[in-house]
C-alpha cells in the first residue's frame, strides 16, 4: 500500500516539474494579439447627447415622492397562524393595504383602518405589483380601487 502512495507522490512532483519548466518558458512571451493592439487609444469623436428620458406627462413619481402608496387584498390575511379580521366590524376579507411612513395600515371595506405591526415596508414590496396609477388625494386612490 505505501508504494503506491510513493509512486502516486512521484508522479505528482514529476507533474509539478513539468509544469514549472513550461511556465518559466511562458513567462518571456509576449503573445501576437498584444502588438497589432495600439499602444494608446485612438481619439474619437463625443457622442451626441440624445435625451432619452420619458416627458413629464409619462413620468410616475418614485417611492419617496408619494406620501404612500396601496393595493387590494381580497382574501384573509393569516399571519402567526392567526387571521387579521377588523377591530370593529370583524370583517376578516376584501381589504385595502395601505404603506406610508414605513407602517402598513390595514382598511377594511367599511372604512375602519387598523395599523399592522406584524406587516412591513418589505412584505409590502414583495406583495404588491406595479402601480396603475397614481392620485392627488386619499380618497381619488379609494374612488379608483373601489372602495
Amino acid at each position: 500500500m505505501f508504494h503506491r502512495i510513493r509512486r502516486r507522490r512521484a508522479e505528482t512532483n514529476e507533474m509539478r516539474r513539468l509544469h514549472d519548466e513550461a511556465w518559466a518558458q511562458l513567462e518571456g512571451l509576449v503573445p501576437p494579439e498584444a502588438e497589432r493592439i495600439p499602444a494608446e487609444p485612438q481619439s474619437c469623436e463625443p457622442a451626441s447627447v440624445v435625451d432619452d428620458f420619458l416627458p413629464p406627462e409619462l413620468r410616475i413619481p418614485s417611492h419617496d415622492q408619494l406620501d404612500g402608496r396601496m393595493m387590494p387584498w381580497p382574501q384573509p390575511i393569516v399571519l402567526d397562524g392567526d387571521m387579521i379580521a377588523c377591530a370593529e366590524c370583524s370583517a376578516y376579507r376584501d381589504w385595502l393595504i395601505l404603506s406610508t411612513r414605513d407602517q402598513i395600515w390595514l382598511r377594511c371595506r367599511q372604512g375602519h383602518q387598523q395599523q399592522e405591526t406584524r406587516l412591513d415596508t418589505a412584505w409590502y414590496n414583495r406583495h404588491a405589483g406595479p402601480a396603475d396609477a397614481t392620485h392627488a388625494t386619499f380618497e381619488d386612490c379609494l374612488r379608483h380601487l373601489g372602495h
